[in-house]
């Protein structure tokens, strides 16, 4: 038998006359995570299959866990045979590594010609597990072990555990967006959740020099680090916004400052997203959070683009946006005490519906496509790979 590992794709079976796309986008996907470790890749519609010389599957588990489109990874054996018996001589062979009182047999038959159903199946080798390991029992709902027996076309598969993925779909087989990537908590969680649905994502940052510091942006950084672990890497345009942000502060009344702050933002990250054939902006706006937030001031900021915003967010609370930012490792790092430009000039009393033909008027009082295509033309791009994911977390 040969030991190798098993993918399950989960919701990618659904797609029917696109799955050779979705199939082939996580195929290479997975040889990017897997780089630097021998191996090789094989599938059909219903299930892929990967096996290393090296045998480090630990090694590779761990990678897998980190690409979007799996839904389920299990160690398996494979058995070129398909005959009751000789299922049963291995199952027992491998069992003997494994200690259990009870047992459920649970069987799979995607080879829909063979002449037992799974349930028969699985009746037959329960028998066999019975009639030779002694003091076992069946146990249909909470087994100490469950024996997965999976018969398929060419071969059957083994298995006796199985390790959750994190499902969605492969990276970039819907396209490209640009993410509105802050400090905050909610943008890189945003960013996962737009990458989770198969949306291969660049991102935007907009500092504020001397008003930001070094700090805040290598903090911005480390998070776009994090999410190329899922994203296989990301491009980071730093967007200098000082003359900008003071323009705003000087010539246009305080309680529009941050309306006015964000029409310039997505302004510029429209043109971004454009010139990297990008079909969306994603951001972290959740409904009511802030006074940008409100839904008059989002219609009234989302006016200055026709590129459609996606707002994964918009309808979680924020203890909601914490739990899943633990999760994939972004919290510390978003809380940590360095300031950026949304968080700068901010008025005691922001307008929570501001009016579009106000924001109209006070644009008029100051230069600003000359200052956004000057910000563009000067505008950082930095490449980050998750290979360095820890390179910029040590001098924050």
């Amino acid at each position: 038998m040969q030991k190798l590992i098993m993918l399950k794709y989960g919701e990618l079976t659904t797609k029917k006359g696109n799955i050779g796309l979705f199939l082939n986008t996580l195929k290479e996907n997975i040889k990017i995570s897997l780089k630097d470790i021998e191996c090789d890749i094989h599938f059909d519609k219903g299930r892929m299959f990967i096996v290393s010389p090296s045998n480090d599957y630990e090694k590779i588990i761990k990678s897998l866990q980190n690409v979007f489109g799996i839904h389920e990874i299990a160690i398996v054996y494979e058995l070129k045979a398909n005959e009751i018996e000789k299922i049963g001589d291995s199952l027992l062979k491998l069992l003997e590594n494994y200690e259990f009182k009870t047992f459920k047999v649970v069987t799979k038959r995607s080879d829909k010609k063979y002449p037992l159903t799974s349930m028969e199946i699985s009746a037959k080798i329960g028998g066999i597990l019975l009639k030779n390991i002694k003091d076992i029992k069946v146990d249909i709902h909470n087994p100490d072990i469950y024996v997965n027996v999976e018969i398929r076309n060419n071969a059957t598969y083994l298995y006796f555990e199985t390790i959750k993925g994190i499902g969605g779909y492969p990276v970039g087989v819907l396209g490209k967006g640009l993410l509105m990537l802050s400090g905050g908590i909610d943008s890189p969680v945003a960013g996962y959740m737009a990458i989770k649905r198969g949306v291969k994502l660049e991102a935007v940052y907009f500092e504020s020099p001397p008003h930001t510091s070094v700090e805040a942006k290598n903090k911005v950084i480390a998070l776009a680090q994090k999410l190329a672990v899922y994203n296989n890497n990301i491009k980071l345009h730093v967007i200098n916004f000082t003359e900008i942000q003071e323009a705003i502060y000087k010539n246009i009344p305080h309680e529009y400052l941050i309306t006015i702050m964000r029409r310039m933002m997505y302004r510029i990250s429209a043109k971004i997203a454009a010139n990297i054939n990008g079909k969306i902006l994603v951001n972290g706006e959740s409904i009511g959070q802030v006074a940008s937030q409100t839904l008059t001031s989002m219609r009234v900021i989302n006016e200055v683009v026709k590129i459609p915003v996606i707002r994964p967010l918009a309808c979680f609370d924020k203890l909601e946006i914490i739990e899943i930012a633990k999760k994939i490792e972004t919290y510390e790092t978003s809380i940590l005490p360095y300031e950026d430009c949304c968080t700068i000039f901010v008025p005691e009393h922001p307008v929570i519906n501001p009016d579009l033909k106000l924001c109209y008027e006070y644009e008029k009082l100051i230069p600003y496509e000359d200052l956004i295509n000057k910000a563009l033309k000067e505008q950082e791009i930095i490449k980050i790979g998750p290979e360095k994911a820890n390179d910029f977390e040590d001098i924050l």
